[in-house]
Parts: structure tokens; C-alpha cells; sequence
């Protein structure tokens, strides 16, 4: 296999090709991402977070159906850190994704992990900082927008998306507040006046993705302006991690499946008790963020696609399904999360093996050696995959595989992610300093 060819085959497979900038390039971002940023995927998942949320909570209400509020606070500390970590952009305004931002976005990330995984433990804990995210997070946006550096009247000022942009804004941010304040005092508001609240925001939040999406596409110089200022050079902590955001977005799931199989080894001890559905509801949009963010799936990365994003939105729907209603989608998201897995791994040992053993012994076959840091990602990539098809193989054979066997299995693959995330990052250092060179 040629140097070139592995490389391009990394690339398809991981999705983490990227740029000579810390992946704050706006090219490697139109590559991957085509005209829609992270930011407006994100946003579009919370949206059909809080309009699932606001429809189920009806039926909560009557006793319908069970809730679990853990999961579902959980859930949303999860989605808003990976914004945190990815883009630097917090509840509270955008600031430079630093090392300590990443850091702080990890810390609420586990927060909201273990509220999924272990009911009762975090329960108050994750609620209140949901309701103070929201709340101040609500009201530091709006004086924000309305008293910083005159935003609101410049744009109101411009006919045409910028004005729709502002009232989106204006009506995000004074709903977050009203739900701030109803999540940290429960009781204030009956269930049905939240579900509609909850229901307004979902409509209000897709308002604002379309509006940021179309100012993107129309104003792109103001995105780029924003990506470069985050790239000024700071020192220890505060400095710039200059890490591209595909490697930011699969951050959290190597500390997920880490996280997670070593919270499997008191659960098996039967010390602490465990939410399947919280930890496959998570699974699921986390999975969904992926395809609809980067376009990768199980079996590699995709174009993106109208069928892969609605693929990716019924994927964060039934996630996050589980995550608010326990008990009724357990056994279908367990089978399709193993199944995912198991052929995932095996397309892509396939796609990586599957040309050089059809190309064994042809005449001309010969390959270049491959560079030992290339040779490192192959084994990284090679054993990631077994160790996928086993997860894969656990969630069908949860009586046949001890409990212990899957939590190594899970704190393996999660190490393996990091380091498959380290090895590329060499090896783009690398081509970069080819280049500067």
C-alpha cells in the first residue's frame, strides 16, 4: 500500500484528515462539513431534543409514561460540553477554545455521563447546573446581544437574515431563562405550561439554526474572522488548543467508553445501580451528531447526504427517547447498537485489508514500506475494530460475556480512540512542517 493510498484511506475511515492550522481552517471545514457548521447541527439536536421532550412530558404528566430526569438532564450537559469542546461556545458567550475550556467542557461532560449511567446520585447536582446554564446562560446572552459592541442594532440594521437573526436570538435567549428558572425551582410551573414552554423553544431553537445557517452561507468573512481570532497564541492553560474539531468532537467519546466501563465495574459488584437506557440513549446521539456533523458512521465516513441526515436526526430522536422515557426502546437500541458495531468493525477491516489480499502475488504488487507512525495508526485502526466487533458481540451476548470482560472491553476502546486521535495528530504535525519546511 502506497503512502498516499494509506493516507487516503485514514482519511475516509476516520474522518480526521485536516488541515495545517489546528483545524481552524475554513477549507478543512467546507470539506468535511460542507455549508453547514457544527454549531447549526448542534443546535438543530437540541432542538429535537426539546421539542421530544416537551411532546413526551404531556404524557409524563397524565402517568402515562415513566421518566427518569437524571438521563435527561444528563443528556443535555452532554450536548452543550461538546460545543464547549469543539467550538469553545458556552452557555455563556463564546470565548477561546483554550485548554482549560476543554477541560471545563470535559468536567460537565462527566457530569452529564454519569447522571445518564448511575441514577440518584447526581440528581440535584445536574438539575441546578442545568437550570443555571439556562438561566444566566439566557440573560448573559441577551444583555450580550443588546449591549455589546451595539450587535442587535448593527444587524437590525442590515435588511434580510441578520434582522430574523436577532429576533431568533432574542427569543432563544429569553426562553432559556424562563426555563432556568423553572428548572431550578421545581413545582413553580405545572408540567403542561413547560411542556408548551418546552415545545416553543424547540420551534425557536430550528429558527435559529436556519437563521445562523443562512448567515453563515451569506456572511461566511464574519465566520472566518471569528475562527482566526481563536487562533492567537496564549500560554499554559489559556492557550489555544490547537487540536482540529473532528479529533475535539471524538474527544468525549473516547472519555464516554472509558468513563463507562470503569462505572461497570462497582455496577457489576452490584454497589451502584445502572441505566442502560441513559447509557444507550446517549450512545445513540452521540452517534447521531457524528453522521449529521462529520458524515461518519460505523462503517467509516459518508458524503453527507439528505438520507444519511435523516438517518442521523432518527437516530438523536430515538437516543434521546430513551434518555427521558426508560423501559421501551431498551431491547431495540441494545440490538441495533450491536449490530452497528459488529459490522462496522468488519467493513472496515474489509475496506483496509481486503485490496491487499485480492492484490497478494500480482505481478507489479509491490508497495512502498510504509512509515513506521503509519504502521502505528494501521495497528491502532486494526485492534479499534476487533475490540468494536466485540463491544458489538457483548451488547447480543450480555449473559455469555462476564460483566468484567465488557468494561475492560469499553476502557480499551476508549484508550484506543485516544490514541488513534494522538497518531493522526502526529502525523498532521508532520505534513505540516513538510510543507512550512
Amino acid at each position: 500500500m502506497h503512502r498516499n493510498e494509506f493516507r487516503t484511506d485514514v482519511e475516509e475511515e476516520t474522518g480526521l484528515g485536516q488541515d495545517d492550522n489546528g483545524g481552524n481552517n475554513i477549507e478543512m471545514k467546507k470539506e468535511f462539513f460542507g455549508d453547514l457548521s457544527f454549531e447549526v447541527v448542534i443546535l438543530f439536536i437540541f432542538g429535537i431534543f426539546m421539542l421530544i421532550f416537551g411532546t413526551l412530558l404531556f404524557r409524563i404528566h397524565t402517568g402515562e409514561l415513566p421518566y427518569t430526569p437524571d438521563s435527561t438532564y444528563g443528556l443535555f450537559l452532554v450536548i452543550v460540553s461538546l460545543q464547549i469542546i469543539a467550538l469553545g461556545r458556552t452557555p455563556f458567550g463564546d470565548i477561546r477554545r483554550s485548554w482549560i475550556v476543554i477541560i471545563i467542557g470535559v468536567c460537565t461532560t462527566a457530569a452529564g455521563m454519569i447522571a445518564c449511567f448511575i441514577p440518584g446520585y447526581l440528581s440535584d447536582f445536574v438539575r441546578i447546573l442545568a437550570g443555571l446554564m439556562l438561566f444566566f446562560g439566557g440573560i448573559s446572552l441577551l444583555l450580550q446581544l443588546f449591549l455589546a459592541d451595539g450587535k442587535a442594532k448593527r444587524w437590525l440594521a442590515v435588511p434580510g437574515v441578520l434582522r430574523h437573526l436577532t429576533l431568533a436570538c432574542a427569543l432563544v435567549y429569553i426562553i432559556s431563562a424562563i426555563l432556568g428558572i423553572i428548572t431550578l425551582l421545581p413545582g413553580i410551573a405545572e408540567d403542561t405550561l413547560t411542556a408548551a414552554i418546552l415545545l416553543v423553544y424547540g420551534v425557536c431553537i430550528f429558527y435559529l439554526s436556519f437563521c445562523l445557517h443562512r448567515t453563515n452561507t451569506i456572511y461566511p468573512q464574519e465566520e472566518e474572522k471569528i475562527l482566526s481570532e481563536s487562533a492567537e497564541k496564549r500560554t499554559l492553560l489559556f492557550s489555544v488548543a490547537a487540536i482540529p474539531l473532528q479529533v475535539a468532537i471524538i474527544i468525549p467519546v473516547g472519555f464516554l467508553l472509558v468513563l463507562l466501563g470503569f462505572l461497570l465495574v462497582p455496577v457489576n459488584l452490584g454497589m451502584i445501580p445502572f441505566s442502560p437506557d441513559g447509557q444507550l440513549g446517549l450512545l445513540m446521539v452521540v452517534m447521531a451528531i457524528q453522521m449529521m456533523a462529520l458524515g461518519e458512521t460505523p462503517a467509516g465516513e459518508c458524503r453527507r447526504s439528505w438520507l444519511l441526515m435523516v438517518i442521523g436526526v432518527v437516530f438523536a430522536g430515538a437516543g434521546i427517547f430513551s434518555c427521558v422515557v426508560p423501559g421501551i426502546t431498551t431491547g431495540i437500541l441494545t440490538e441495533l447498537i450491536g449490530f452497528l458495531n459488529i459490522a462496522g468493525g468488519v467493513i472496515l477491516l474489509l475496506k483496509r485489508f481486503g485490496p491487499v489480499l485480492l492484490n497478494r502475488g500480482k505481478q507489479g504488487a509491490e508497495n512502498d514500506p510504509i512509515p513506521p507512525v503509519l504502521k502505528n495508526l494501521l495497528i491502532i485502526q486494526t485492534i479499534l475494530n476487533f475490540v468494536s466487533i466485540s463491544f458489538g458481540a457483548s451488547m447480543f451476548l450480555p449473559g455469555i460475556i462476564p460483566g468484567m470482560a465488557i468494561a475492560g472491553i469499553l476502557v480499551l476502546n476508549g484508550i484506543l480512540i485516544f490514541a488513534l486521535a494522538s497518531a493522526v495528530l502526529k502525523i498532521d504535525r508532520m505534513q505540516s512542517a513538510e510543507i512550512t519546511g
